[in-house]
């Protein structure tokens, strides 16, 4: 039976034992409800640290920033909700502040939490939560089954958060569920041309940090003014822009030293100050010197900008880390969630007849292959694990921290017919049963292979 199944079976058995307790049985109901929605990220991170411009750009569509916990869901038609207190939700109206949309929660004295219901594409595989600065991890994760957490470069504050989300012996033996985002690239390097590209490189240099890698499962860097811009950049917008960029650049760039500058009584162009300002107050300064310099270089329309500006921006890295991070592995990460809140009942309300449930929670954490999987990727990721370095790309690969599809997990860079699939996995597997029979190796390096064998042998059945 699949780790999700399992699980499931064990929420549904947990609800019998503690049928006779309203508080346990609430708790238990909204779990199994979560079970089966899509995943749920909390965006969390620092004050002003640019999290809410990262949810518009995720969402494609931008609101104005609020003081509580907004939840985005995704849905056929607008809606919005403000949770105040054990009552009843309050449904408030969505309306425009210039070009961004707008929950009107003043009609509410207190907004605990805000839930919107969007029609966007990329909300069909995930709940998007936007977080407060202040709040903890507690409360940030208590919700959430994935972590994208915010920072500009890392401090110990950013560690201590990213240690509190996985301060729990479920948590460390599933150390899955956070992806590291250097946000505001464009401000590295006091937004140089090529500020995007260092930032990139810092970020990779991240990725390898012996304090960093044990806690998240990836480092990305993202431009968020620009994300938002790959998204939502209008027809007037990007006429004005292209007008700027009929200017020479260094006629430009001299106009682009400071904000006063840049909507100045001395522009060279006819264009009024209040429509460069509104063009700095979306894209920024690095925005507007970037997107003209694309314009200059050929990309002339509003298709071609947006592709550009989708990859220079780090939102095309960004939701390649959410897919293979996070919603192909929606199943191990609600099994996650799920059994860290059945560990939170037990150890509040213990029961005689609970018993068994203790001992099967304690088995699948231990066992379970999913979570296998996810150990021995932090672990090679870390350092704790090594392995010649012609085997842990490979072990990295088939364990799923590329990808979970056995054409990734294969490296298969095109599509491969079956037959190819299952030649290559055999191939794998007696490679990888070699490693795991060599008795000269060191046990780690045996253990490692071990998890990948079953990995292996997991996915034969796919292919007759």
């Amino acid at each position: 039976m699949t780790l999700d199944r399992v699980v499931w079976s064990m929420l549904q058995e947990a609800m019998a034992v503690y049928r006779d307790s309203p508080r346990a049985t609430a708790w238990l109901r909204s779990h199994a409800e979560r079970y089966t929605e899509p995943v749920r990220i909390a965006v969390a991170g620092r004050s002003r640290i640019g999290k809410s411009t990262v949810v518009n750009a995720l969402i494609g569509d931008e609101f104005t920033p609020q003081s509580s916990f907004v939840w985005y869901r995704g849905a056929t038609e607008p809606r919005a909700h403000v949770f105040s207190g054990p009552g009843r939700p309050h449904e408030v109206t969505i309306g425009r502040r210039g070009s961004r949309n707008h929950v009107e929660t003043g009609q509410v004295d207190r907004a605990d939490r805000v839930v919107v219901e969007w029609p966007a594409r990329s909300l069909r595989d995930v709940v998007l939560f936007d977080t407060p600065a202040e709040a903890t991890p507690e409360q940030v994760l208590g919700d959430a089954d994935a972590l994208l957490y915010l920072m500009r470069h890392v401090q110990d504050e950013d560690l201590r958060f990213l240690r509190s989300a996985n301060d729990h012996p479920i948590a460390r033996n599933a150390a899955v569920h956070t992806v590291a985002v250097l946000a505001r690239a464009d401000e590295i390097g006091a937004g140089r041309i090529d500020a995007l590209s260092s930032a990139k490189q810092i970020a990779r240099r991240y990725r390898r940090d012996v304090a960093v890698q044990p806690l998240c499962q990836n480092v990305v860097s993202v431009a968020g003014l620009l994300a938002v811009a790959a998204r939502t950049v209008r027809e007037d917008e990007f006429a004005a822009l292209r007008v700027l960029s009929s200017l020479g650049r260094e006629e430009l760039e001299d106009h682009l030293l400071s904000a006063d500058r840049f909507v100045g009584e001395q522009f060279p162009l006819t264009m009024e100050p209040a429509v460069r300002q509104a063009l700095l107050e979306r894209f920024g300064i690095f925005g507007v010197r970037l997107i003209t310099a694309l314009i200059r270089q050929g990309f002339d329309s509003q298709v071609k900008l947006t592709g550009q500006l989708v990859q220079r921006s780090g939102l095309g890295e960004l939701r390649d880390s959410i897919a293979i991070h996070f919603t192909e592995r929606r199943e191990v990460l609600k099994a996650r969630s799920a059994l860290l809140a059945l560990d939170v009942l037990l150890r509040v309300e213990p029961r005689q007849q609970a018993r068994k449930l203790v001992t099967d929670l304690e088995r699948v954490v231990a066992s379970a292959h999913d979570f296998r999987e996810l150990r021995l990727v932090a672990a090679l990721q870390s350092g704790r694990t090594k392995l010649p370095a012609d085997l842990q790309g490979e072990a990295l690969r088939l364990v799923g921290a590329e990808g979970t599809a056995p054409a990734v997990r294969l490296g298969f860079e095109y599509e491969a017919d079956a037959g190819e699939l299952r030649e290559a996995l055999l191939d794998a597997l007696v490679r990888w049963q070699a490693q795991a029979l060599d008795v000269h190796a060191p046990n780690d390096h045996r253990r490692a292979a071990q998890v990948v064998v079953r990995t292996c042998e997991g996915l034969l059945p796919r292919f007759g």
